[in-house]
């Protein structure tokens, strides 16, 4: 049993926590929103009332929140790291720009604390799983101790030094939205040219063209299901990192810059809490002839 803190118990948290008190790790949890902590309290769950109270006595402190300066002030402007004890690991499991993650990793290493960046890919369906993908960046000595712990979780793979996995992950996430940018405008030629967007999917399935994004968001886009996985916002969050990482180092990347304007509009337009497979939505609003079903 690992004695363990959890910060953020989100869409993405919540799943993960349940995975790690099923694998009989002692789990204390918060949130910034209380409720969505409280509901772990069901599963085993010790709920604390602020972050400091929760890593206290922690071995291993996750975080899983929304961006870079959400995960520095529930660090450094709270208390919490002064409640950690030396020796600690810090495993951040957010998505935010590698050099914040770096910044971050050489704050807690003059604390004596251990840091990994290893933001995950997988979302809500492979959080309760546990088949996330998740790219740790960091010491090797550290990984290797953490890996038995983060078995429940998915699949960890050690990419390279402090930032490696908010690099990786970003590239995730390059991938990600262009193909759910493809599969959104297959739907639409498929319409347009009057075939069944649920039959082309089927016939496709095992192809050359196949892939998760077809499993799981393409049917999310024949069924016209755009609940909350992977939240539109946060995927251009993403897409917005990636640019400025792809500026910083000199690269042109016209299939990402054409699915981040997309995202753009779609955040602007009042979906950024839309799941990322609703882009079908924003191309059919930019398509306002083209024959669709507004039902299954």
């Amino acid at each position: 049993m690992t004695q363990i803190a959890f910060l953020g118990t989100g869409l993405m948290g919540a799943p993960m926590v349940r995975r790690l008190l099923a694998a009989n790790h002692a789990v204390t949890v918060w949130n910034r929103a209380a409720e969505k902590a409280q509901a772990l309290a069901a599963d085993g769950a010790t709920v604390a009332t602020d972050p400091a109270a929760a890593v206290a006595g922690a071995e291993v402190v996750f975080t899983m929140l929304s961006d870079g300066p959400a995960v520095a002030a529930v660090l450094f402007d709270l208390g919490t790291t002064a409640a950690m004890a030396p020796g600690a690991v810090v495993i951040d499991t957010s998505s935010i720009a590698p050099h914040l993650a770096r910044d971050h990793a050489q704050r807690l290493a003059a604390m004596g604390i251990d840091h990994v960046d290893c933001p995950v890919s997988g979302g809500v369906a492979g959080a309760q799983a546990g088949s996330l993908a998740l790219m740790a960046g960091g010491a090797a000595a550290v990984i290797d101790r953490i890996a038995p712990l983060m078995a429940p979780l998915g699949r960890l793979t050690h990419v390279g030094p402090s930032g490696a996995g908010q690099v990786c992950k970003l590239a995730n996430q390059q991938i990600v939205a262009v193909t759910i940018g493809a599969v959104a405008e297959a739907m639409m030629l498929v319409e347009a040219g009057g075939a069944d967007r649920g039959k082309f999917r089927e016939a496709i399935r095992g192809g050359f063209a196949e892939s998760r994004i077809l499993e799981l968001h393409g049917g999310r886009m024949v069924n016209r299901d755009f609940a909350p996985g992977g939240l539109s916002r946060l995927q251009l969050k993403d897409l917005d990192t990636v640019a400025e990482l792809a500026t910083a180092t000199g690269l042109t990347l016209p299939l990402t810059e054409g699915v981040r304007a997309l995202f753009t509009d779609f955040v602007a337009a009042g979906h950024g809490e839309a799941d990322h497979s609703g882009l079908l939505l924003q191309l059919e609003a930019m398509n306002p002839t083209a024959p669709r079903k507004d039902q299954p």
